[in-house]
């Protein structure tokens, strides 16, 4: 009885891990939303690393995360750290690309609870008295996440945060 039960074992998992292998190579997580504001004042709330304290859905999550700021004060090369609770853990930004008012492109490295180094993007289109915002996060799918991607996807995990992140945005960028 014990042998059967271990040979279905060994087939079950070998049948997860052979799924696995035919996920994507990467993965892509996009929300948007439209913002009655111009692209200028959306901008300058996501170049500053200062002014995510506002908005950003993680801040909330740990009231004595530790936050460190460098590089340039905004923008390009501007550098944002954090550390904190096991739901925000530690990692650092750093804003690669910024063109006003429609485009800021950062280097997300996760450092704990695991290990990740992904790339988040914040696409402006103005639209006449509003600003339509995109956010994205991309990044290379390594085999464990694909393993987890068989359970919960990433956009399923990441999705809902962007989603309360950019709530946030729109209603500190219409005030």
């Amino acid at each position: 009885m014990f042998k059967y039960i271990g040979i279905a074992v060994v087939v079950v998992i070998a049948a997860v891990l052979a799924l696995a292998a035919t996920r994507p190579d990467t993965f892509r997580v996009e929300r948007s939303t439209t913002i009655k504001a111009p692209p200028e004042k959306v901008y300058a709330l996501i170049e500053d690393f200062h002014q995510w304290q506002q908005w950003s859905p993680w801040e909330r999550l740990d009231p004595a995360m530790k936050r460190q700021h460098g590089g340039a004060p905004k923008g390009k090369g501007a550098l944002y750290g954090w550390e904190g609770n096991k739901e925000v853990g530690k990692g650092q930004m750093e804003i690669t690309e910024a063109t006003l008012p429609s485009r800021v492109v950062i280097k997300l490295d996760f450092l704990a609870p695991f290990e990740a180094h992904n790339t988040a993007e914040f696409v402006l289109v103005p639209r006449g008295d509003a600003t339509t915002v995109t956010w994205a996060m991309s990044g290379p799918n390594l085999f464990i996440g694909k393993v987890m991607s068989l359970f919960a996807s990433m956009d399923s995990l990441v999705g809902k945060d962007f989603e309360r992140g950019l709530a946030n945005l729109k209603a500190v960028a219409e005030k």
